[in-house]
């Protein structure tokens, strides 16, 4: 979740409207301690939703489809993906795409939403709702986002995002009750965004790096983990437009081997990803790069 405009004094109360938020949905998670709320019912629910959200709809859907144009998938396909990635409740698809475009346009230097020079714990998550000159108003958001502002469907999904994880909410409340709730709404969230915020600030901070790419990124072997391949940060850097992150026979991608599975079946195409003479040209002299 973020906030949707910046730089006014309507960018202040939509930051405390997100703080308010992040609250509310972290508080929800700590629900998961009261005696009685986990069934393992719950805990499966929220793993599926935990990958259908994160994996699909922000690594695969926000990231390296919509954000990077790395693959093409069918109209019908993109449009579900999307709606997976609005599930995550990490805002609309245009507010999110114009933020991490604007990051790789400013990457760790003034105009970056999440410029790692001003702590680990301001680009994990302060970012989102400190005053941040950086943060886009809602023109710069079009602006940077011509392919998606210009289609009335992610017009739609950036109005309504909220309005799906509530619908969500009452279907699982009327299925599994309030379990099904605290575990596949709060917690599996809370999950989702620390992980994902975990690729703006740990893999901003620690690691290895094996490309020249004149910012602080790094690859982050726990992050990829955790975060679905998308802690490969270094090699994202240096070759934002591919759909493989982990490009070493060891940087274990998972969403990587969503990828290939949608590209045997036909569904995905044009998958871009860099030629070996392009990742020589890029190497850094040391093998191991920069490690803190």
């Amino acid at each position: 979740m973020s906030v949707t405009t910046g730089k006014s004094g309507r960018g202040r109360a939509a930051g405390w409207t997100t703080f308010t938020g992040l609250a509310i949905v972290h508080l929800g998670a700590l629900c998961a301690f009261i005696p009685g709320t986990f069934h393992w019912s719950a805990f499966f629910v929220m793993i599926a939703l935990y990958y259908a959200t994160g994996a699909w709809g922000i690594s695969l859907g926000y990231h390296r489809l919509l954000t990077h144009r790395s693959l093409r998938l069918p109209k019908p396909v993109e449009y579900a993906t999307a709606l997976l990635g609005v599930l995550a409740l990490q805002g609309g698809p245009i507010e999110w795409v114009s933020t991490h475009r604007a990051h790789h346009a400013h990457t760790d230097k003034a105009g970056d939403p999440h410029d790692i020079h001003r702590g680990l714990l301001w680009s994990h998550f302060e970012w989102l709702y400190r005053p941040n000159d950086a943060r886009l108003s809602l023109d710069e958001q079009h602006r940077l986002t011509p392919d998606l502002s210009g289609d009335p469907f992610y017009r739609f999904l950036e109005k309504t995002y909220v309005l799906w994880t509530i619908a969500l909410a009452i279907v699982l409340f009327a299925i599994g009750g309030w379990s099904w709730v605290i575990w596949g709404i709060f917690v599996r969230i809370t999950l989702t965004y620390h992980i994902t915020w975990l690729v703006n600030s740990a893999a901003h901070y620690s690691g290895y790096r094996t490309f020249n790419t004149g910012d602080e990124s790094t690859n982050n072997w726990w992050v990829a983990l955790l975060g679905w391949g998308e802690g490969w940060h270094n090699n994202h850097h240096a070759f934002p437009s591919s759909a493989r992150h982990g490009l070493r026979w060891f940087e274990f991608d998972a969403t990587w081997l969503t990828v290939k599975m949608l590209a045997w079946m036909k569904i995905a195409n044009d998958v871009r990803v860099p030629t070996p003479a392009m990742v020589r040209r890029h190497k850094r002299d040391s093998p191991r790069g920069h490690d803190h």
